[in-house]
């Protein structure tokens, strides 16, 4: 008779105890619960960039932003807390995946939100997040169960699973006086800036007791690569919107090819730069470097999903929608890019700790390449050629890694792999 039990195990989803994660566990990779999860996230991504969009292309340039900054936070850290308490006690038993569903309702609940939300700022009265709130209290109120249960079976790390806890109850407690009390927009922005500080300052704190969470290095680097190609389905979404506007308004031409070109070879260069972060591999010799690299995604995932909506935006301006001009539709796609650019270029520099000035100069070009396209646009250029020098930008990375930035990334890590055996 077989003697593997263990195998068994597996195939049922019973309960099991939340002991932690093997941080060391060979082949690790994402499940497809966390798969599944991620979905939602093509919905809450969509929403907010169609309202930020539509902002933009009305020429609400402030209300556009703070909604947007606000969404993409909401959205962004809904999903790094489920993925990094995932990457350390994902048990795959039956209570967490019916947990995990709570939470996916609680995404898809905010997502609904978002246009509420972008409207109540652009009239300038109150803040009307309460949909959107209430489906972040629904995922947080989930997550607070996670931690807890977390806390109660791993004695060993009881009391950074309680500090996760405690951090998520006191924001929750903030969020829902924040819908409660209807403050005017300011005062609410004031306030949900503070509750942002509250959770990110959570898992700052926790990770710094009892040695943290078992979270797997290479996992979560996985995990977020995952994310930021959600966030890349955008750029997708917004070449089609745009080569539709231009196909509906002159049939197939030049201009329809180039928009097509434009708009996914943008997205393909953001893939390709993006995956030239030595993430995993540096993430799992240093780990007190996950929470600056953490963190940082925001701003890379909030701007590839913004240059998805700049090509929404243009789209607009080509199909005769919008009330902004050439140049501020250019920006909308122009400005999103170039902060990714340097969002990559400055969480590779904090992985790898060594300056190199091929870097320098390769972000000169890309800023040269961007003045090009604005100076384009101001002189009256068509829209798809200004396009399609944007998206030379990335280009001048992906070009300068491949001829010789990949050398000096492997002499950058075997140097640090050198001083870290030393």
């Amino acid at each position: 008779m077989s003697n593997t039990p263990s195998s068994a195990e597996m195939l049922h989803h019973h309960r099991r105890k939340m002991e932690g994660r093997d941080p060391h566990e060979q082949h690790r990779v994402a499940t497809p619960l966390e798969l599944l999860f991620d979905l939602t996230f093509v919905l809450a991504f969509g929403q907010a960039a169609a309202q930020f969009a539509h902002a933009l292309a009305a020429g609400h340039y402030a209300a556009a932003l703070i909604g947007f900054g606000f969404a993409t936070f909401a959205i962004c850290w809904a999903w790094i807390n489920f993925s990094w308490f995932a990457s350390a006690y994902d048990t795959d038993d039956w209570i967490f995946r019916i947990v995990t569903m709570v939470q996916m309702i609680g995404v898809l609940v905010l997502a609904i939100g978002l246009p509420r939300m972008f409207a109540s700022i652009e009239h300038g009265e109150h803040l009307d997040n309460s949909v959107m709130v209430l489906g972040y209290v629904i995922m947080r109120l989930a997550m607070l169960t996670q931690w807890l249960r977390a806390a109660s079976q791993d004695p060993a790390r009881r009391r950074a699973c309680l500090t996760y806890a405690i951090a998520i109850s006191i924001a929750q407690i903030g969020w829902v006086v924040q819908i409660i009390a209807d403050f005017p927009v300011g005062v609410s922005i004031v306030l949900a800036a503070v509750l942002g500080l509250i959770e990110l300052s959570g898992p700052i704190l926790a990770e710094r007791k009892d040695g943290g969470t078992p979270w797997h290095a290479h996992h979560i680097a996985e995990r977020y690569s995952l994310f930021a190609i959600i966030a890349l389905g955008e750029g997708v979404v917004g070449t089609v919107a745009t080569l539709s506007a231009v196909v509906e308004k002159q049939g197939w031409s030049l201009d329809a090819a180039l928009i097509c070109v434009a708009g996914m070879g943008l997205t393909f260069g953001l893939w390709w730069i993006y995956y030239l972060l030595p993430s995993a591999r540096v993430l799992h010799v240093h780990r007190e470097r996950c929470f600056v690299w953490g963190y940082a995604h925001v701003a890379i995932i909030a701007a590839i999903v913004a240059t998805g909506a700049g090509l929404d935006v243009a789209a607009a301006f080509i199909d005769g929608k919008s009330q902004i001009g050439p140049l501020a539709t250019v920006l909308a796609t122009a400005i999103p890019v170039a902060v990714f650019i340097i969002s990559v270029y400055l969480i590779y520099y904090y992985l790898v700790r060594r300056f190199d000035y091929l870097h320098f100069w390769l972000l000169a070009a890309s800023v040269a390449v961007m003045g090009a396209a604005i100076a384009a646009a101001a002189s009256g250029v068509g829209m798809a050629s200004c396009l399609i020098i944007v998206m030379l930008a990335p280009v001048v990375t992906v070009v300068g890694y491949e001829v010789l930035g990949h050398r000096h990334q492997a002499d950058a890590l075997a140097g640090d792999e050198h001083q870290t055996l030393h």
